[in-house]
């Protein structure tokens, strides 16, 4: 006599499905964050902005000091210097490099073909642009920063005991060095812009530069009357006149200075933001 064993077979449990992922915001922010401190470039270019600002601050003040201790006549380019003009001296380095770190960040996608996939992550694509920039800017800013207040405690210990010696405390010293550094951290987000706008590296950094410090140079070409009401307003000019101690009739104040900044910073970005949507990759 034989026994029938009956086996029952339990069903596999079928496996949950998996969450939709959800583009968002901060999703995008961070990723935008990770590649930037994942290329070499980032580490190299923002060591340069921040060398420049404080190397060239320091020397200044040295040579400063250096004159003055002699007894002899300061030089014409310092006459009028204090600690904060000595220690911002290396702004304008400080800002190529910052800004050209915004235009490799985004025209560098470009120039590999990283961007479809970034794209493809993100269709929507106006919040790469987006996140792009803020990251950028606020690199550049945090490096604008540290190196603007940085450089001052050096060139103010330099130039203690001189003409040129002003305290931290002193009127417009923490409001000029706060200008310099949210100066550079607006470069950073027009070098990102430019970048996403024409989508060429040597072309973003050719308008970047020829923005900054070409045209202004070339401003003395034209009639007095011309280079007075249109220089104030360009770029470079605009930016300076944010992080100057002294201003007269033929720059801007510290508060016009940020608005017409502005302006040419939201000016790039809609620009970039208007081709982002409309042309193709």
């Amino acid at each position: 006599m034989s026994t029938l064993t009956l086996t029952t077979e339990t069903p596999e449990t079928a496996p949950a499905p998996r969450p939709a992922y959800r583009v968002t915001g901060l999703r995008v922010l961070r990723s935008e964050w990770a590649k930037l401190w994942s290329l070499r470039s980032t580490w190299i270019t923002l060591g340069l902005g921040l060398l420049f600002l404080v190397a060239v601050g320091v020397i200044a003040a040295t040579q400063y000091a250096s004159q003055f201790d002699s007894g002899k006549p300061v030089d014409g380019d310092f006459t009028s210097s204090t600690a904060v003009s000595l220690a911002l001296f290396g702004t304008t380095f400080a800002q190529l490099a910052l800004g050209v770190l915004g235009v490799l960040g985004t025209a560098g996608e470009y120039s590999t073909g990283m961007i479809r996939s970034t794209l493809a992550a993100v269709p929507r694509r106006l919040p790469v642009l987006w996140s792009k920039a803020a990251v950028f800017g606020l690199v550049a800013l945090a490096v604008g920063m540290l190196g603007a207040f940085g450089t001052f405690l050096f060139a103010s210990g330099i130039v203690d005991g001189t003409d040129a010696a002003v305290g931290l405390t002193d009127a417009g010293v923490v409001r000029s060095l706060l200008g310099a550094g949210l100066y550079l951290g607006l470069v950073g987000v027009i070098g990102a812009a430019l970048g996403a706008l024409l989508r060429s590296v040597a072309g973003g950094i050719s308008v970047l530069v020829a923005a900054l410090m070409l045209i202004p140079g070339l401003m003395s070409l034209l009639p007095n009357s011309w280079e007075e009401n249109i220089s104030p307003y360009l770029p470079g000019s605009a930016g300076e006149a944010m992080f100057s101690m002294t201003h007269d009739s033929t720059t801007l104040s510290p508060t016009a200075g940020l608005l017409v900044f502005l302006g040419w910073t939201l000016l790039a970005l809609a620009g970039a933001a208007y081709r982002l949507v409309r042309r193709d990759v």
